[in-house]
Parts: structure tokens; sequence; C-alpha cells
């Protein structure tokens, strides 16, 4: 079932609601931090407070539209299996580069090592769309580069469009991608997150305390940053818009 995406000017706590947003973790598994975010609890699964989830999704989502604005890249990165397909759509949606498998050590903290593979994918795949490689290598060779491609594509082909550290990175669960998350961190790269109760809220600077489990709790978030991203690339602040017309007719 397709879930219509919405914005935080619209109904944003009912929509959550219908996503099934509210629904935390057990009290066991809630990390200290989460639990200002806590409104209460049913049948021994805790429930978020969304009016909290909403004043730090406004947050988040104005980050989201100035980068949009900026046109920054914002790195894309969740390797569970329940938002590992929304994140890859979003992400190509806005050609933005994303990881969906496991996280590679060093994808930013050694991100110059990391390029030298991607150039490596793009060159095996443009000697392959060139007809190059049957020329080049025989039969037996060509097989063993095409499995160095396959390999290749599957571990670094989201990143291809990364030519430079990311100004953003957008994680869904940041205990699961805890790697990841920590690599921001030394690289200065902010992170703006979905994460459930078991989440350290202090882990990311944009944290949306919500369901990071749930295929449709995570497709509306996802969804709804992509929206902002697209519909803010680009487009300058409505007093940015006024200062310029004005230096213009100066």
């Amino acid at each position: 079932m397709e879930i219509e995406t919405k914005t935080p000017t619209q109904d944003t706590i009912g929509a959550m609601f219908e996503v099934g947003a509210h629904f935390a973790y057990s009290k066991a598994r809630r990390h200290p931090t989460a639990s200002p975010f806590i409104f209460g609890a049913k049948d021994k699964v805790e429930i978020f407070d969304l009016e909290k989830t909403k004043e730090l999704l406004e947050e988040a989502v104005d980050f989201m539209a100035q980068l949009a604005r900026d046109g920054k890249k914002v790195l894309f990165v969740s390797g569970k299996n329940e938002a590992r397909e929304v994140v890859r759509i979003s992400a190509l949606s806005l050609d933005m580069p994303f990881v969906i498998g496991r996280w590679i050590g060093g994808t930013l903290t050694n991100f110059d090592q990391i390029k030298k593979r991607i150039a490596r994918l793009e060159e095996l795949t443009s000697e392959k769309e060139s007809g190059e490689l049957a020329k080049k290598y025989t039969k037996r060779e060509q097989v063993l580069l095409g499995r160095e491609m396959e390999s290749l594509e599957s571990t670094f082909g989201g990143l291809i469009s990364m030519k430079e550290l990311p100004a953003a990175m957008f994680v869904v669960d940041t205990k699961r991608e805890h790697i990841a998350v920590e690599e921001a961190k030394k690289k200065g790269i902010p992170v703006i997150a979905l994460m459930n109760s078991d989440c350290d809220v202090k882990s990311a600077e944009y944290p949306i305390l919500a369901n990071d489990a749930a295929i449709k709790s995570i497709t509306f978030f996802v969804e709804m940053f992509a929206d902002t991203y697209k519909k803010n690339r680009g487009v300058k602040k409505t007093g940015e818009a006024l200062d310029n017309k004005k230096e213009e007719k100066e």
C-alpha cells in the first residue's frame, strides 16, 4: 500500500499515528536518553510522545531544506531489510549517494581509498559498456573482471555520485549503523536520524524519535525528507530572494 507523504505543516501527528510511528520498544530496551520522548505504555510496548516527535521532525526537515537550497550532498544510510528499498529509491530519485548493505569501515574516515574503489568500478563499467573488455581480455579474464565488477557494485555502487564527503548523512537506526554514525562524527558531518527508543538520542544532531522498524513508518519519514529536498533544491528563502532583487535593481 502506498503511503501519502506528509510534511510537518500538515496533520503530521495524525499521519505519524496512521503509520505506527508512535510504537517504541519495551521499557527494558529503552536507552536512557530516549526517556523524555516516551508518553506511556500499552501492552508492555512504550509509546512515543508524537508532539515531541513533531518538534524534532520540524527541526530536521528545516535542516534538510537548507541543504537542498545550498545544493549539498546527503548520504542516505540503512542496511536493515525494512529500509533498504525505500532508501535506495529515494536516494536515486535525488541523485544522492546511499549505502543499503554492510557499512564498509573507512567509507568516510578513509575516503581517499574508497574513491579509488569507486573509480575502479566506473572504469570497468565504462569498458564493459563500450565493448573494450571483450577486445582487451580473454574470456577467462572477462569472467574474473565480471566477478570483480559484481563485488564492487554490491559494495560501492550506491556511492558513485559521492565525489567528495557529504554535507550531511540521513540514517535509519543509529544503533544498527553506529559505525557509520561514529565516522560521521569524526569528520564533522551532521547526522539526521530516524531512531527508535533503543538508540542514543545524542548520537545524531537531528534525531527523530519514532518507530524505525516498521516499513510504513520508515517509508513515511524517508519519503518526507526526499520530498523536502526535491521541493527546496536550488530554491532560496523568501528573504534571500527579496534581497537579491533589491541588489539587481541597484
